[in-house]
């Protein structure tokens, strides 16, 4: 074929077939396989045509026959095109230090890390109460620099030890990471909690189903399915874990529109528009309120508590949805 003999077409064609296999390998794990399926296609059969010297038309009147190297150049410059536009995690936490973050505790001023309550071990971001000699009602929030509206926020927890014995008896294996939450600047001194969203942490006391991921409103509402919803706590449908299994979380928040609940990959709560209560006096809003913030809810903060419970946190990434 192609004015070669039989006898010659023979070592052509094995070459081929080891270029072939060569190529699907490559889709597999290289930059082609980051292709959408229709363009996969037609660079398989692209690559066919060149190894079997048959000519690519450009247009009716002109022919260009294409080299394997140019054709990776296409690839290269097609996978670059498609991937630019792809969403990509960022990590929040860098795995050393608490660059990024602010803490706020209760009863000390903004930026004091007392006790060294938050801390990075082992690329890990603990929160331990080591220091304390007593709780004293000193909430603790690390919130990040920078606030958010349109994301996926993933992480993974794991609770470890024993709750500090002063501290509310709620709070047994109990943490959580704010959404939507105001600025740590404009927290009151001795304020406990900010007004936000919280997507709740809890793990197995042994006396019966508990699941996580439920939402927490301090000084915050929400509707579903068209109802405004004002009791404090709304759970989820997620199952009991056990205390020292590390569990990944995720929620998906589309500013002021809806936000979604997801652990170990499953959905477990879904809400929609978030709102400021301006009645709370547990984590207040009526401060914002009275400055002329917006009730409605499209963006803020986001926390990690600490709230007198030892936890770990690690692997905290973010996906922006935002539009371009």
């Amino acid at each position: 074929m192609f004015g070669l003999s039989a006898a010659k077409a023979k070592p052509q064609r094995a070459q081929s077939n080891a270029e072939r296999r060569c190529f699907m390998e490559r889709c597999k794990r290289g930059t082609v396989a980051q292709l959408p399926p229709v363009l996969h296609a037609r660079l398989f059969e692209m690559h066919w045509q060149v190894l079997l010297g048959k000519t690519i038309q450009a247009d009716q009147d002109h022919a260009m026959s294409m080299t394997p190297r140019l054709l990776a150049s296409l690839v290269c410059l097609l996978a670059v095109s498609v991937s630019a536009d792809e969403p990509k995690w960022v990590s929040l936490f860098n795995g050393k230090d608490l660059t990024g973050w602010t803490i706020k505790i209760a009863k000390r001023p903004l930026g004091e890390n007392f006790a060294n309550t938050f801390r990075v071990e082992e690329g890990i971001l603990k929160v331990s109460y080591d220091g304390y000699d007593k709780f004293d009602e000193q909430f603790g929030h690390l919130f990040t620099n920078l606030a958010y509206s349109h994301y996926i926020l993933r992480l993974e927890y794991r609770f470890t030890g024993t709750m500090i014995p002063d501290a509310p008896k709620y709070v047994n294996l109990n943490s959580g990471v704010m959404l939507h939450a105001q600025p740590p600047q404009s927290m009151r001194f001795d304020q406990g909690f900010p007004a936000s969203l919280e997507m709740q942490f809890l793990a197995d006391e042994g006396k019966g189903a508990r699941s996580t991921a439920n939402l927490c409103t301090p000084g915050t509402h929400v509707e579903m399915g068209g109802q405004l919803i004002t009791k404090h706590i709304v759970k989820s449908s997620a199952p009991t874990f056990p205390a020292e299994q590390w569990v990944r979380a995720e929620v998906e928040v589309r500013g002021n529109d809806e936000i979604i609940h997801r652990i170990n990959g499953v959905e477990v709560l879904r809400y929609q528009h978030p709102q400021l209560d301006p009645t709370n006096n547990n984590a207040p809003a009526t401060n914002q309120i009275e400055a002329g913030g917006n009730v409605m809810l499209s963006y803020g903060h986001i926390a990690l508590q600490a709230e007198g419970q030892p936890v770990w946190f690690r692997k905290i990434e973010l996906m922006s949805l935002e539009k371009k």
